[in-house]
C-alpha cells in the first residue's frame, strides 16, 4: 500500500496508535449504527423494548400496546393484524419490530425498504431469546443479557418451588361470549399460558386438541371440574379487576354449584394483559398464577 492510499491523518502514526485507530473505528461503527427510530408492531415488543431501555427512540406503537403507560403517548400505527404502512413509513423508522404474523408483515416491510427484526414469542424460550435478540439489533445487547438471565433465574425458583406442592388441576378461561358460558375458549397446555400454568403448578385440564387455545362447551368444563377456574371472561383485557367484576364472575359460574371450583370459591377473575402479552412481565404473570393455584407464597 502506498502512503498516497492512507488517509493524511494516519499516515504519521506508529503501527501501535494505527492498531488504536483501527480498533477505536470498529467500536465505533456499531454505535453509529444504533437505530434511533424504532417502530413496534406487537404489544410485547413494546415491552420488551422498553424494559431494555429503548423507550425514548421508540416512534411508533400499535393501539394495543398500553404497558408501560409511556407506550400510550407514542404515534400509533394501527393493530398486529391490520398494520397502516403509512403510518410506518411517516415515522422514519430505520428499525422496525415485528413478530411472526399471519399477514407476513415482514416480508411487506422489507419490500418497503425497511430495516426489520422479527421476533418469536410464542413460548417462554422463544421469548428469552427474542429479548436477546432485540437488544443485539438495538445495540443493548448487555441490558437484554441481564434481562433474560433474570427472567430465567425466576422462572427456574418458581418452578422448584412449585414441584415441592401437589399440582392443582385447572381451567383458563381466556374469552367467552359476554355474560354468558357459551363460546368458551381455554388456554392449552400447547400455549404460552399453558406452558406459565405448568411451570406454576398447574394441571391444565384443557384439551390438548384443538390447537393452542381449544374451543370448549360448558359440558367439557363441568365434566373436568377443575379446582380452580381462571376466567378472563369478556376478553376486556387491559381493565382492572373490581369487587364487582370479581362478584359477577362467581355469580355466572355459581349456577353450577357442584364444580370444585365454585363450591370452595376458587373462581377468578384476571384481566391483567400481563398473562396475554408475552413478553419481559413472564415471570410476573407465572408468579400471579402460582397464588392463584397454591396461595400466596410463604
Amino acid at each position: 500500500m502506498s502512503d498516497a492510499s492512507v488517509p493524511p491523518p494516519l499516515r504519521c502514526q506508529t503501527p501501535l496508535s494505527l492498531l488504536g485507530a483501527a480498533l477505536f473505528l470498529a467500536l465505533a461503527a456499531p454505535l453509529a449504527a444504533q437505530p434511533a427510530r424504532i417502530v413496534s408492531t406487537a404489544p410485547g415488543v413494546t415491552e420488551i423494548l422498553y424494559a431494555l431501555g429503548l423507550g425514548p427512540r421508540i416512534v411508533g406503537v400499535t393501539t394495543f400496546c398500553r404497558h408501560p403507560a409511556e407506550a400510550q403517548s407514542k404515534p400509533k400505527i394501527g393493530t398486529f393484524i391490520e398494520p397502516d404502512f403509512e403510518r410506518i413509513l411517516a415515522q422514519r423508522p430505520d428499525l422496525v419490530f415485528v413478530i411472526r404474523n399471519p399477514v407476513d408483515l415482514a416480508a411487506r416491510l422489507r419490500r418497503l425498504g425497511l430495516r426489520v427484526e422479527e421476533l418469536r414469542l410464542d413460548t417462554v424460550d422463544e421469548i428469552l431469546a427474542s429479548i436477546r435478540q432485540a437488544g443485539r439489533a438495538a445495540g443493548a445487547a448487555a441490558a437484554a443479557d441481564a434481562l433474560a438471565l433474570r427472567l430465567r433465574a425466576d422462572l427456574d425458583r418458581l418452578r422448584a418451588a412449585s414441584r415441592a406442592r401437589p399440582p392443582v388441576s385447572v381451567l383458563y378461561i381466556i374469552d367467552r361470549t359476554p355474560g354468558t358460558l357459551q363460546g368458551m375458549f381455554a388456554a392449552g397446555p400447547g400455549s404460552y399460558l399453558g406452558e406459565l400454568i405448568a411451570l406454576a403448578g398447574g394441571r391444565n385440564l384443557a384439551p390438548a386438541a384443538g390447537g393452542a387455545f381449544p374451543k370448549l362447551s360448558l359440558e367439557q368444563v363441568l365434566a373436568a371440574d377443575p379446582e380452580v377456574l381462571i376466567d378472563m371472561g369478556d376478553y376486556s383485557h387491559g381493565r382492572p379487576s373490581t369487587p364487582a367484576s370479581r362478584q359477577a364472575k362467581l355469580a355466572l359460574w355459581s349456577a353450577y354449584p357442584n364444580l370444585r371450583a365454585v363450591r370452595h370459591r376458587r373462581v377468578y377473575d384476571v384481566s391483567s394483559d400481563e398473562f396475554v402479552v408475552p413478553g419481559p412481565r413472564l415471570a410476573q404473570a407465572a408468579r400471579a398464577l402460582a397464588e392463584m393455584l397454591h396461595g400466596p407464597a410463604r
